[in-house]
């Protein structure tokens, strides 16, 4: 079968709802919809060189996607990202490889010295990887825990001097959580390091993302300063994410977090979500042992692979 890449064609419904089907096929815990996917493609950093890429068979089904960019906040210059996914029933056509090979040169025109991508960890998988000289890295799990069993913990009563709120309560002026989602994103371990994001990016980016849920967003405030937060992503559909969980610096070790995710997940499932999920890197030990306190499974893993450009 001949199948044929080319960039995602902007303002297309059916390009952004065939690029949200196939990653929510491949990976359920990363929510995706035809209005997040359109939303990434307008308001990407332009020194990210973002593209969407989709690989699309002889009769015009859409069977494979690729994200490509340069990490453009990484302190360490020419580290690009190209993440490929095939529909699990159209494999071994060929999509994969030439999706792959259509991003190493649209990142080598644009710096790029290294290329990181994830696979999922599976043999084949893994083997795709490797064929195309790709080395294995760190992993991450994909986390879901099912709301409709009613076994969350109970909401917890704040300690003193903590407050609960919501993101819609900084609608006014949320550069505090701006602030916070920085510090706590410079500490996420991974293979690329990143420096704090532009706040007029971080607005249009992550505030103002279609996938982002204010109301069931919670906020852990201590002195009237935000300490800890769950950023909440929901797709209307009845599936949640946790976009990021994270506490300041000076105030962790004291269960804010946990605290933040809890009263986030009750909300949520207040709401009529019916699926939780959230991810975690492998070696993130804290963040993984909050997340089995609260009832969630792995769902999937994923394992980062990295290949020097020319080599």
């Amino acid at each position: 079968m001949t199948v044929t890449v080319r960039a995602l064609r902007p303002g297309d419904p059916a390009d952004a709802e065939g690029f949200a089907r196939v990653r929510r096929t491949c990976l359920p815990g990363m929510l995706a919809t035809a209005a997040s996917v359109t939303h990434d493609a307008a308001h990407a950093h332009p020194d990210a060189h973002y593209r969407q890429l989709v690989a699309v068979a002889c009769d015009g089904e859409l069977i494979g996607t690729a994200q490509v960019g340069l990490a453009y906040d990484s302190p360490e210059p020419g580290q690009g990202y190209a993440n490929v996914y095939v529909h699990p029933d159209r494999e071994s056509r060929g999509a994969g490889g030439l999706l792959l090979r259509t991003a190493e040169e649209h990142l080598a025109r644009h710096g790029a010295t290294r290329v990181h991508c994830w696979s999922l960890d599976g043999p084949r998988n893994l083997a795709w990887a490797a064929a195309h000289g790709y080395r294995r890295s760190r992993s991450a799990h994909f986390l879901r825990l099912d709301l409709t069993a009613d076994a969350l913990p109970p909401l917890q009563v704040p300690p003193p001097g903590v407050e609960l709120r919501t993101a819609a309560d900084f609608a006014a002026d949320p550069r505090p959580l701006f602030a916070l989602d920085a510090e706590t994103a410079a500490d996420e371990p991974g293979d690329i390091g990143a420096e704090p994001a532009d706040h007029e990016h971080w607005l249009t980016h992550t505030w103002r993302h279609p996938l982002l849920d204010p109301a069931l967003t919670t906020v852990a405030v201590v002195d009237g300063r935000p300490a800890a937060f769950t950023l909440a992503h929901t797709d209307g559909e009845g599936r949640y994410a946790s976009g990021m969980t994270g506490t300041a610096r000076a105030l962790r070790g004291r269960g804010l977090a946990k605290l933040a995710k809890n009263d986030s997940l009750h909300r949520a499932r207040a709401a009529g979500c019916t699926v939780a999920y959230t991810g975690n890197d492998a070696g993130n030990e804290p963040m993984l042992a909050i997340n089995r306190w609260f009832g969630y499974e792995i769902d999937a893993t994923e394992v980062r692979h990295v290949r020097t450009l020319g080599s």
